[in-house]
């Protein structure tokens, strides 16, 4: 049996194992900065597979290594979720877990918590198979992503806890090979006016009213923010629109909006920022412009802040690991593998955008699950998926 039909074989083994895995991380709800349990499941699951090493890091990471070469790999995975929204629009239990006989339903299901079951399976056929050559294969549970895209990998890299050649994350792709996506940020508009009775608005100076013409000036921004031929367009969109007030009787002295702002290759901060402020100028709208930073507290209680600014980030084309990639994609598949771009955003905003570590992306079940009732994956991409992983390693030293 060549290596190819023995990595395989071996995953086709784990087939019930990683299944019954994946059915438990879905049965555990696990919102951003609410991982604990998560965790502590996958790390048990990690030292019951034979990991060399299995540690939580002071953000509640779980970390799990294969292998003892010179050189590192990480294969990433966030294990938190966004809530099931209504209820009425899912026809089965979210957080039950259910494993049927090609498929594991649930919350976290393809958005991805898949990945993190492929990966910590394939951890063990690296070790069985001999698989890590000249490389340690970290494999890791991170967390807070839905709320913060990166805050995870920042952390681990900014403080020096793992310093990988390159990271594979297991976001949904329908197994094929994403080499990046548009990147984001989260923009906030202030305007501020002088309260007063709304039985005389004229003694005050309303904010709503001020604030409102930004609405329709974000909408004409959009309309002509520039595109890339491989990532898309850039887009900015009002999410969201309040104002604070006195009481109900009373003209709101503050009003604010959300612009969810995507960054295609070219855009940064400064020029997404600027463009913002010259269309409020053109509309005669008087409102501070400001960029969001996330200060939320992880599981463990550590805040770590990060300003929600997440770079757009693309791997070229002639990238060795984009190479390397097609061939375990080959090897794992046996067939060509196709290459695309997310077009949501993952941790490798971080990873790559704000730290210019390669990444790539692999991974089981598709983008349109993500958030969405009913949320599901094969577990057929969830063998072909702990295939790959395993064969990554060996087609690696193509990397200088």
């Amino acid at each position: 049996m060549d290596r190819r039909d023995e990595i395989r074989t071996a995953a086709a083994a784990r087939r019930d194992a990683v299944a019954r895995f994946l059915g438990d991380i879905v049965a555990i709800p696990s919102l951003s900065g609410e991982e604990e349990a998560v965790v502590r499941r996958i790390a048990a699951e990690m030292e019951d597979l034979g990991f060399d090493e299995v540690r939580i890091d002071p953000l509640g990471n779980v970390l799990g290594r294969v292998g003892d070469g010179p050189r590192v790999l990480a294969i990433d995975a966030h294990i938190d979720t966004v809530d099931v929204g209504e209820r009425d629009l899912w026809s089965f239990d979210p957080h039950a877990g259910t494993v049927t006989a090609d498929r594991v339903l649930g919350r976290g299901a393809a958005d991805q918590k898949a990945g993190m079951a492929a990966a910590v399976h394939a951890g063990r056929l690296i070790k069985e198979l001999d698989l890590a050559g000249e490389w340690q294969v970290w494999v890791t549970g991170t967390v807070q992503e839905e709320d913060c895209d990166g805050l995870c990998w920042h952390y681990l890299l900014q403080e020096g806890i793992l310093r990988p050649e390159l990271v594979v994350s297991t976001e949904p792709t329908g197994l094929r090979i994403h080499r990046g996506h548009r990147g984001r940020m989260e923009i906030r508009v202030t305007a501020h006016g002088v309260s007063c009775h709304a039985s005389a608005p004229e003694r005050g100076d309303n904010a709503v009213v001020k604030l409102a013409p930004a609405c329709a000036a974000v909408a004409a921004l959009n309309d002509r923010l520039p595109s890339h031929p491989v990532l898309g367009k850039g887009s900015a969109a009002v999410t969201w629109f309040g104002s604070q007030s006195p009481s109900l009787c009373a003209v709101p002295d503050r009003a604010e909006l959300h612009i969810d702002r995507r960054l295609t290759l070219g855009e940064t901060r400064e020029s997404a920022v600027r463009e913002v402020e010259e269309a409020l100028r053109a509309a005669g709208v008087e409102a501070e412009v400001w960029v969001l930073t996330y200060e939320r507290p992880s599981w463990t209680g550590l805040v770590y802040p990060m300003e929600k600014y997440y770079p757009t980030w693309l791997l070229p084309e002639d990238h060795p690991a984009l190479a390397a990639a097609r061939d375990a994609a080959r090897e794992a598949l046996g067939r060509e593998p196709e290459v695309g771009v997310w077009t949501f955003s993952t941790n490798g905003v971080a990873i790559n955008g704000l730290h210019g570590v390669p990444c790539l992306g692999f991974g089981p079940g598709h983008e349109e699950q993500a958030h969405a009732p009913d949320e599901f994956v094969a577990i057929d991409e969830l063998v072909a998926a702990c295939a790959f992983y395993a064969a990554l390693p060996g087609h690696l030293d193509r990397l200088p």
